[in-house]
């Protein structure tokens, strides 16, 4: 039996997609299979329990949503891959830190595919590439279980993060993998990121599903 599904979700509306994380996470018992849901959001501003109103700077008419997650404020739009990883961590005798390491090392791996050099620091949650942001995480645990996840950017308008300090930082330079490589999809992206999430979580059988 396939102990995770990978399913491939297209764009879904950021509200809708987190209501569904929370369903998910409530209703799940012991048996359930963890899951990765990988998608794109419209253009939104999530703020994360440890948000201050100050880094955001000049949203517009980009919306604002406070929800529960770690971390700061941070830019959601088309273009940007965003993973999500429901995963009963108890089950998997995991703790936080360990998935942390996991997300930021499948992102290094994917990237080095693609020959962009990438690291982790350790004392900011995320990758970079040089003194430039590729990817931010942001992850809530509830009985035990995962959700929120990462997201990196691939192909976007990058104009929307000029308009927050980006997790809390002042002035932090974003980028994203079309700046290193000349043809990119978020296909691609998602299909070498999810094979190093999975190799990462040691590599159990994999449903691969499109949609709900």
């Amino acid at each position: 039996m396939p102990e995770l599904i990978v399913r491939s979700l297209g764009q879904q509306p950021y509200l809708e997609a987190w209501e569904a994380m929370k369903s998910f996470t409530a209703d799940r018992g012991d048996d359930t299979k963890d899951e990765l849901w990988c998608l794109e959001h419209p253009r939104v501003y999530t703020q994360g329990q440890a948000g201050k109103a100050e880094h955001i700077l000049a949203p517009g008419d980009i919306p604002v949503i406070p929800v529960d997650r770690g971390g700061q404020i941070t830019y959601h739009g088309p273009g940007q891959l965003v993973v999500y990883l429901m995963l009963n961590l108890s089950r998997r005798k995991m703790g936080v830190r360990a998935l942390v390491d996991v997300i930021e090392q499948a992102i290094v791996h994917t990237l080095a595919e693609l020959d962009i050099t990438a690291e982790p620091r350790p004392d900011a949650p995320g990758v970079y590439v040089g003194e430039a942001k590729i990817a931010s995480l942001g992850l809530r645990v509830r009985r035990g279980c995962s959700f929120h996840g990462l997201a990196l950017n691939v192909r976007m308008d990058m104009e929307p993060f000029r308009r927050i300090n980006p997790c809390g930082y002042a002035g932090l330079a974003m980028c994203q993998v079309s700046d290193f490589v000349a043809s990119v999809s978020i296909d691609d992206i998602e299909k070498r990121l999810t094979a190093q999430l999975v190799n990462g979580l040691g590599g159990p059988a994999v449903d691969y599903r499109k949609g709900w």
